[in-house]
């Protein structure tokens, strides 16, 4: 029993906790005018309230938003008006399950400074071509991976969905030890931080040692929980391992995608090291017995990366780590991929890591490393790579979709929406990639597109290619 003039529900009169004579058929509810202007917003069936699927409040009921043209941009103003720090991602395509009808929203379009979803550029109510496939998302980093447990996070991988599985207890960032670290545990990492499925456990150290505490050993989960914490574990602290065992994990929200299923590590460049394949969410390696320049072939064609220097045997990359997955590799050289030729069952082999294989390729690496210059976010900008130890931008020259399809999905940001060239993002840096660059659209990387020289003066500063991505970091 209120008066109406107390400041909060508490300081009003009522029976004492408990005590009532109800069932919830009589629960009770509150619509408000919301006379700060702003929409009424929820993210709906990810594990904290700064992640999952957007839900907006209309004519008493909630509704989902549809993902047309849904980037970044619109996920700011979300986390912004939530209070939820920055935006991750703005993943698409019911990333986090289908709602229900209705669907209240459709093209929304914001500049990215909105401070509520409200002051973006906004369909009519109920208005859309969409189904519920296309519902919209968000992951925001603020109280992201927020867990009774502590903080959650991935380090050393080359973005937030990749790395060492690090966990925060009592202010202190430390490790997870890999004793029985498998799949599920993987499944239930990749869910908490919003990273969509598990790509695979990596093996060993694959992202470096950790430092300081080892704070769980042994965990063990069903791969259904929603967090970390809620899997079985021994306490915090206690455990009988060395960093060398620390557990890592990629997710399919991760730039490693573009590996796909077939790597090669530990060499100067991706196109030469040891031969590692992708099986069961685990990485493993191959053995040499049998291991030659055939087989080396069909690996070069597969990862782009020209024709085989070198079939090499006796762990010349050095040792990989358990398992061991396939073993009396035997290829004719025209397999389009390493795993359309002959070979043992997956696991089957009488090898150790001693004999684990690679390969070195005759192309280098066109492109060692890539990035997006000068936009707003890591997901749009001008495109450069590096060239003789330094950063050089991409010209402009037969630049189109195809090609920022390309570079969108191996920085892992999505379906690319735009090309723009012509000095969209500024001018770059002191010189220009000498070569132009001609994709398909369906390569995982650019260096696996063709790459011929450029003309003598065709290309100069205020041609600078660009690319705008969806934006799914």
């Amino acid at each position: 029993n209120c008066t109406g003039t107390e400041a909060a529900l508490s300081e009003c009169q009522a029976r004492p906790w408990g005590s009532n004579s109800c069932d919830h058929r009589e629960d009770a509810g509150v619509v408000c005018s919301d006379t700060s202007g702003q929409l009424p917003l929820r993210l709906a069936n990810g594990s904290n309230r700064c992640l999952g699927r957007v839900e907006v409040f209309h004519n008493q009921k909630w509704g989902t938003v549809c993902d047309d043209t849904w980037d970044l941009h619109d996920a700011a103003a979300v986390c912004r008006q939530l209070g939820c720090g920055m935006a991750l991602s703005a993943p698409s395509s019911a990333h986090f399950g289908p709602g229900s009808d209705p669907i209240w929203l459709d093209s929304v379009h914001c500049t990215g400074t909105e401070s509520t979803l409200a002051e973006c550029e906004l369909s009519n109510w109920g208005e859309h071509n969409c189904g519920h496939s296309e519902d919209a998302g968000v992951v925001c980093s603020g109280t992201a991976a927020e867990s009774p447990g502590g903080l959650l996070r991935l380090v050393g991988g080359p973005s937030r969905c990749a790395g060492r599985v690090e966990v925060l207890h009592n202010g202190t960032w430390g490790t997870v030890c890999d004793d029985g670290w498998g799949s599920p545990e993987g499944r239930v990492v990749c869910r908490q931080l919003g990273c969509g499925t598990l790509l695979s456990v990596a093996p060993g150290t694959r992202y470096g040692e950790g430092t300081g505490q080892i704070w769980l050993d042994e965990v063990n989960c069903t791969g259904e929980e929603r967090d970390l914490s809620e899997c079985r574990a021994r306490p915090w602290g206690e455990h009988n391992c060395h960093h060398v065992e620390d557990a890592s994990v990629e997710c399919s929200d991760s730039s490693i995608t573009a590996l796909g299923t077939l790597q090669l590590l530990n060499g100067p460049n991706r196109c030469a090291g040891r031969v590692e394949v992708l099986h069961n969410h685990m990485w493993g390696t191959v053995c040499d017995d049998g291991w030659d320049l055939v087989d080396a072939a069909v690996v070069c064609r597969q990862l782009g990366c020209g024709t085989p220097l070198s079939a090499t045997s006796g762990a010349h990359f050095g040792r990989g780590h358990d398992p061991i997955w396939l073993d009396e590799v035997n290829c004719t050289g025209t397999e389009d991929t390493l795993f359309d030729c002959q070979a043992s069952a997956w696991g089957n082999n009488n090898c150790f890591h001693g004999e684990d294989a690679g390969v070195i390729c005759s192309e280098m690496s066109v492109v060692t490393k890539l990035r997006l210059a000068n936009g707003s976010t890591h997901c749009e900008g001008r495109v450069e790579v590096t060239h003789n130890g330094t950063w050089a931008a991409l010209c402009d020259e037969g630049w189109g979709l195809a090609e920022a399809r390309v570079v969108c999905r191996q920085l892992g940001c999505g379906r690319a929406l735009s090309a723009p060239g012509r000095f969209h993002f500024g001018q770059g840096p002191g010189q220009m990639w000498p070569d132009s660059v001609s994709c398909v659209g369906t390569e995982t990387a650019l260096s696996a597109c063709k790459a011929k020289p450029r003309g003598n003066g065709t290309c100069h500063h205020g041609r600078e290619a660009g690319v705008v991505c969806a934006g799914n970091p």
